[in-house]
């Protein structure tokens, strides 16, 4: 007796099937990181108290000179230098083989007022780097015996940027801010004296 042929249908449903548990699968990839976790763009809520910035009752040039002064300070070097702009960075090495850095972005704007009132917007990013070493090894010719190899101790040691983020809003910004209207504090007594 000859075996009926199976009908494609069900051969398609299973196909159909298949085709509808991976779109799933990787439509939850998009959602989620393997972890579990929401995304990075997901986890970022806009939220007015989250602020980056503090208003100052002072001119754009005093509030960004005070930025420059809390900088220089605390030990940064400023690497740009704008009427309204700063940017300004620190290096940190809280181990043998790790290097931090911290790098400041300030601007300043005109809140109104006649030019007596300004807001500060500053965000700071952290970057670790780790030590990469390389060794060397050196040919050295022997006549009697021909070239050996020999490794040697020194080695061409090289930082590798392992992390960047940036620090959220928080009591580290809070610490600058503060800093920030003491120095600009002291600013505006001088000019009053002048």
């Amino acid at each position: 007796m000859p075996r009926p042929t199976p009908s494609p249908r069900p051969r398609r449903l299973g196909v159909a099937a298949a085709l509808a548990v991976a779109l799933t699968l990787v439509g939850g990839c998009g959602t989620t990181s393997s972890s579990g976790n929401l995304k990075v763009y997901q986890q970022e809520q806009f939220e007015p108290g989250e602020t980056f910035s503090r208003m100052f009752d002072a001119s754009v040039s005093q509030t960004c000179e005070a930025a420059r002064r809390a900088l220089l300070s605390q030990g940064y070097i400023v690497t740009v230098l704008r009427p309204d702009a700063i940017n300004g960075s620190k290096n940190f090495q809280p181990g043998g083989e790790a290097h931090v850095q911290i790098t400041f972005n300030i601007v300043c704007t005109d809140d109104g007022n006649q030019g007596k009132l300004s807001s500060a917007y500053v965000s700071a990013t952290q970057d670790r780097y780790t030590l990469k070493k390389s060794p060397n090894s050196a040919s050295v010719g022997v006549s009697a015996i021909g070239s050996l190899s020999i490794p040697f101790a020194s080695t061409d040691d090289s930082l590798v940027k392992v992390a960047s983020e940036t620090i959220p809003a928080g009591v580290f910004y809070d610490r600058f801010f503060a800093l920030m209207a003491s120095h600009l504090k002291e600013l505006q007594m001088d000019a009053a004296v002048d």
